[in-house]
């Protein structure tokens, strides 16, 4: 886990941080203004970003409005900063905010608003799975995002987590949700799909020092993971024991999980979409390559925090009893 530090004065150096009202984006700004940034949050609802004023000092933290889809508002959003961090991404689409234009066009629209406003550096928030061959339209156009960033500034650093926890997470409590309503937990594929799990603050920590040109940029995205690799079924059996339920796990085919899928993606909100059952069918860790050119947590000196560590700090709110109940390894 990263060194927690003894927040700096507030400087004159400004970054703006699109999608800076979410689950990753409210730990960034943190990150960010206990380095003593001005910080300027740019989303589509800036009334809904409230929540991020108690994150730093009075004045550090300014919200205004953008959506990447709208050049005008982002080329606004950008003017005056000294570096930009886009951490824009779905994991579903929606209506107009297709995978394309908010992945692929409105990084480039990003970039190119930042290099126009003269930013000295730019933080691309990507992620493990990203490649232009993949089967996945979520995978296949972060790929394409980071192509554009990189053609705009060829020294951007690119960010790359696997799934990433901590107490706002939709990944351990999306499943925690699940146990409490359902008898019965899908394993899609067998369960058999590899996780390496990060800490939202371990991320936050990297994206505050590549916007502080504390790391080197360019060829090569820095691959995130923490330091447990955990099986689908894993994760799962996990969730099950720090929540104190018994349930039963059925293994699901993907291919019956994607016929699932083509119905629940109709839903509002849907909870489960084809695309998302594509990649579960590709592991989502730390590659060799990362690890031997030391652009991961540890090469970059950051001792990774442990799902086992952090996730029952929040985990405990799905317990029958809530914090008062033990789980069956406590009892």
């Amino acid at each position: 886990m990263a060194a927690a530090r003894d927040p700096r004065p507030v400087g004159d150096k400004l970054v703006t941080v699109f999608g800076g009202s979410g689950f990753i984006g409210r730990h960034v700004v943190r990150a960010l203004a206990r380095d003593g940034w001005r910080i300027r949050v740019a989303v589509r609802r800036p009334d809904l970003a409230g929540h991020l004023q108690p994150l730093g000092g009075v004045g550090q933290i300014v919200t205004t409005q953008a959506n990447l889809r709208y050049p005008e508002s982002v080329a606004q959003a950008a003017r005056g900063s000294d570096a930009v961090v886009n951490l824009v991404g779905i994991l579903s689409e929606s209506g107009k905010q297709s995978f394309e234009a908010v992945q692929a066009e409105g990084a480039s629209i990003a970039a190119e608003a930042a290099k126009e406003a003269g930013a000295a550096r730019f933080v691309q928030m990507s992620a493990i799975g990203a490649d232009r061959a993949s089967k996945a339209q979520y995978g296949k156009t972060k790929a394409a995002g980071e192509d554009a960033v990189l053609a705009v500034y060829p020294d951007a650093v690119i960010i790359r987590p696997s799934i990433v926890f901590g107490p706002e997470d939709d990944f351990f409590n999306r499943f925690a949700a699940m146990a409490r309503m359902s008898p019965v937990l899908p394993l899609i594929g067998g369960g058999r799909t590899r996780f390496q799990p990060v800490f939202v603050g371990d991320v936050a920590r990297v994206v505050a020092m590549a916007a502080a040109g504390e790391i080197a940029g360019g060829a090569g995205a820095y691959e995130l993971g923490g330091p447990e690799v955990m099986t689908f079924e894993e994760v799962l059996r996990f969730v099950l024991k720090e929540t104190g339920r018994d349930r039963a796990l059925v293994p699901l085919p993907f291919g019956l999980a994607k016929l699932q899928a083509k119905v629940l993606q109709l839903l509002p909100n849907a909870p489960l979409t084809v695309d998302q059952v594509t990649m579960l069918e590709t592991d989502n860790v730390v590659s060799e390559d990362a690890k031997a050119a030391g652009r991961t947590l540890e090469g970059l000196g950051i001792e990774p925090a442990s799902a086992a560590e952090v996730a029952p700090t929040y985990l405990w709110r799905f317990r029958k009893s809530g914090q008062f109940e033990k789980t069956r390894t406590e009892a």
